[in-house]
């Protein structure tokens, strides 16, 4: 473990449609509590609350969440406000740019679930001295089934104990290479967490994405600072292209590395998710709220407006809040972004919040 705190990353800028009608444009499912009584922001932050290990949070978020974060954090974390959604790679360089040179970064969603709290931040101080001295480092979880939702990462050499030589980032695959994968051994699920000091991953992307970066330079640099939040030139963001960390920098770097954790993790990226990481009855249903199940199996079913009653139902999600009602069978929840593109053709999107 390098001797220095790590600085937590937190990126809060999704929009979370894949959990709509709970999930809003106005409070995506980052700020909402799934799991339990508190939000997955909250419990984001508590992984990381240790000070002796971590230093206060920085938090890249939309503007129009601003009051949201520090409603259910207090003054807490700095938050950096990126004016337009370029995904996670100016999002990130913002956030280097403001923190020391070589503090070190752990980037991470603000909206994954991991019930092992202790096998993270293991990981973390596995990770911290191979970043700081210069690798970019990727954390990957052991896989547990032939998932073919996520992507995933080829481990190669070890360069220290717990620490690969990573040799490539793999697309999201179809069920047969995933069990290819699976039997292998050498892959992981990328999480989308990331360790690795400011200055080297600034580096890195001004060589593989220079319009990224001078982009981002020049909106922190023309910006300004209200307190703990930091507002970029909007300007000057507007002309970064939108591009993922993954894709811009980690699949180009001449020095990545993989940490493998186990970590009891989830990205909660549907209501499939959700159903499988929920406490369930016999039967296998999750309920949540005001909900009465008959003889249902399988199921899903969380309601934070009227009383949902479903009788006899079988894997079925129902997601019922006070101004729209979900149903779509287990297997397709994926899809529910589709219904959120709909809505918004047609029209609904004021009105419901996509």
């Amino acid at each position: 473990m390098s001797s220095q705190r790590v600085l937590p990353v937190i990126l809060s800028g999704g929009s979370g449609t894949r959990l709509w009608p709970m999930s809003r444009t106005a409070c995506p499912k980052q700020f909402i509590a799934l799991t339990g009584a508190e939000t997955m922001l909250q419990l984001t932050v508590e992984r990381v609350a240790d000070p002796e290990l971590f230093e206060p949070p920085m938090i890249v978020a939309h503007p129009l969440h601003a009051d949201l974060i520090e409603g259910q954090l207090g003054a807490a974390a700095t938050l950096i406000l990126e004016p337009h959604a370029r995904n996670t790679a100016p999002a990130i360089a913002l956030a280097a740019l403001a923190a020391p040179a070589e503090q070190l970064l752990l980037v991470m969603p603000s909206d994954h679930l991991i019930h092992d709290a202790d096998g993270f931040r293991a990981a973390v101080q596995t990770a911290a001295a191979t970043a700081a001295e210069g690798w970019l480092v990727t954390f990957g979880v052991r896989p547990s089934r032939p998932e073919t939702a996520y992507g995933y990462l080829r481990r190669g050499a070890e360069l220290a104990p717990g620490v690969f030589e990573g040799e490539a980032f793999v697309e999201k695959p179809d069920r047969e290479t995933a069990g290819r994968y699976l039997a292998d051994g050498c892959y992981d699920w990328n999480a989308g967490i990331f360790m690795f000091r400011a200055d080297v991953y600034l580096q890195a992307l001004e060589k593989a994405a220079p319009e990224i970066s001078a982009a981002a330079r020049a909106a922190f640099e023309s910006g300004r600072r209200e307190g703990a939040r930091v507002l970029p030139d909007p300007d000057s963001f507007a002309r970064s292209p939108s591009d993922s960390i993954d894709y811009a920098v980690m699949e180009k770097a001449e020095r990545f590395a993989v940490v493998p954790v186990d970590m009891d993790w989830s990205d909660v990226g549907s209501w499939e998710a959700l159903h499988e990481v929920s406490p369930q009855d016999e039967r296998g249903t999750a309920i949540g709220g005001d909900v009465l199940s008959i003889d249902s199996k399988g199921c899903l079913l969380r309601s934070s407006g009227p009383k949902l009653v479903v009788v006899g139902a079988e894997d079925l999600i129902v997601i019922a809040t006070a101004d729209a009602v979900l149903v779509v069978p287990k297997s397709q929840s994926q899809r529910v972004k589709e219904a959120v593109d709909a809505l918004r053709a047609a029209g609904g999107n004021e009105g419901l919040g996509v």
